[in-house]
């Protein structure tokens, strides 16, 4: 074998081990109890850090919650998420969707949703299931990793931009460990709860969430696969 064709080789398998990581990322919604070890996790954010930033400005700041740090967490949020009118006193900092939704986006929003809820056997008049399995995301669907994610307050749009990248990142070099994540805006209504628990400096913002764990492949919910557009929707190739 000669030295271009091994290097050829090389090339091909290295891509299509990313392209892997990049296809089977998905939501995981249900998580084994199976620890994930702190080097895998230092080093899934060692490798997530080498994403591009303006300047190299690098905004992210990482929670990593386990035990009884994820469980209180967890709990705080709960308690107010039950009790509706708590829950109402509660909303995000940024909008993370659209103040008025337009097609497509909201006929894409409402497939998935209904994707997932039908996976589970909830209808639509199913309104104390449908709470039921949104209140899932404070548990971090029952992952053994929470990750809170914040930014420095005086950070713009270009650094929003950035954590994009990052947390992408985090999400590919965990599926090349084998691992299953989340990413959940769920949890910025209540940014002034986690500001507590966590105790974060009044300078930090709450960006979102992220569950990291071992997917349990028997849960059904675990197996919805989103669709994807054409390139033709979305694609213009100019000569």
């Amino acid at each position: 074998m000669t030295a271009n064709i091994a290097a050829s080789i090389a090339d091909d398998t290295s891509r299509r081990a990313v392209d892997a990581a990049i296809t089977s990322r998905r939501s995981i919604r249900a998580f084994l109890p199976t620890p994930v070890a702190r080097a895998d996790i230092e080093a899934i954010l060692e490798v997530a850090a080498r994403a591009p930033s303006g300047t190299n400005t690098q905004p992210w700041k990482v929670h990593v919650l386990t035990g009884a740090a994820k469980e209180r967490l967890s709990a705080a949020i709960l308690a107010a998420y039950a009790d509706p009118d708590t829950a109402r006193q509660h909303t995000e900092e940024y909008h993370y969707y659209p103040r008025e939704w337009v097609s497509p986006f909201i006929e894409r929003r409402r497939k998935v949703g209904w994707d997932l809820y039908a996976l589970l056997g909830l209808t639509r008049e199913d309104k104390a299931g449908m709470a039921a399995q949104h209140a899932r995301n404070y548990r971090f669907f029952d992952a053994p990793v929470g990750l809170i994610f914040t930014i420095d307050r005086v950070m713009q749009q270009g650094s929003w931009l950035d954590y994009g990248m990052f947390l992408q990142n985090i999400m590919i070099a965990a599926r090349g460990r084998g691992l299953g994540t989340c990413p959940q805006a769920a949890f910025t209504q209540f940014h002034r709860i986690i500001a507590d628990e966590l105790g974060l400096a009044p300078n930090e913002m709450v960006v979102c969430g992220m569950a990291l764990g071992h997917a349990d492949p028997d849960k059904i919910e675990n197996t919805l696969v989103t669709e994807r557009e054409p390139l033709a929707s979305f694609v213009r190739f100019l000569d």
